[in-house]
């Protein structure tokens, strides 16, 4: 048996949010980076003794295309899937959902699922520090009810997670980072954008079609050079604060 951890995560947020729960969950997992565009996902084969959490992050309350595409190349063959959507405080919509038909669809059986909250990737002041302590207790105790299950052989039913299908419309945000005058041209946003929507040949450019808005070039410059537009997301704060300000709790599924 193996564990694999399959992971989208262009900020980090979703990363967190599985370490708190792997680190419960126990065993050492083989990392899969879904953000790797040059990676070969047809070559992911596995087996019914494996178990694979597949983490992802919700935007406009979808799995991003990206995730889709990469993970659509695997070959389950009944391998247990654990599904994490994370999202940014105001609701995942029909992430999970969509991961699960996803993942089914490849061959995966689906045993598990947790919806959970970490800092909002645009609007950081929407679930600003989370996971928080609160988060890494409930996630490690949901690990472990989900080891105790797989531990006592029970047959697993299909889960029935919330969302609808067909799957709500999401079109991207207008929110499209860009290089300012700090920038040196390192290329280093290019090599990480998950997308490939910066160019190799001149990083200072932002391919707008391409890009997903996943703040990963802001997140990784070593210089502070790129942003979105202040304004958009100063407005787009205010328009989501009703929906944003109150915590949510994880949900849980098992």
């Amino acid at each position: 048996m193996s564990v694999y951890r399959i992971v989208f995560s262009p900020t980090g947020g979703t990363e967190k949010v599985t370490d708190l729960f792997e680190k419960e969950f126990g065993g050492e997992s083989i990392r899969i980076d879904l953000t790797d565009p040059k990676a070969d996902y047809s070559g992911y084969r596995f087996c019914g003794e494996d178990i694979c959490i597949v983490s992802v992050p919700s935007y406009g309350g979808r799995v991003p295309d990206a995730a889709i595409s990469r993970l659509l190349q695997m070959k389950g063959e009944g391998a247990r899937a654990i599904l994490i959507a994370v999202y940014g405080n105001r609701a995942y919509e029909d992430t999970l959902v969509e991961l699960q038909d996803t993942l089914e669809s490849c061959g995966f059986l689906c045993i598990a699922a947790v919806a959970a909250v970490a800092e909002h990737s645009i609007m950081h002041q929407f679930a600003s520090g989370r996971p928080d302590r609160e988060d890494g207790e409930e996630l490690a105790a949901f690990a472990a009810a989900v080891r105790s299950k797989m531990d006592s052989a029970v047959d697993c039913e299909r889960l029935d997670l919330p969302g609808d299908r067909p799957y709500r419309e999401y079109n991207g945000v207008p929110m499209k980072p860009r290089a300012g005058k700090a920038c040196v041209r390192c290329g280093l946003c290019a090599e990480k954008c998950p997308v490939g929507a910066i160019p190799n040949s001149d990083p200072s450019e932002t391919d707008t079609e391409r890009c997903i808005s996943c703040m990963r070039c802001i997140a990784v410059c070593p210089h502070n050079a790129r942003s979105a537009n202040k304004a958009l997301i100063a407005a787009a704060g205010i328009k989501m604060k009703k929906a944003c300000s109150d915590r949510k709790r994880n949900e849980l599924f098992l």
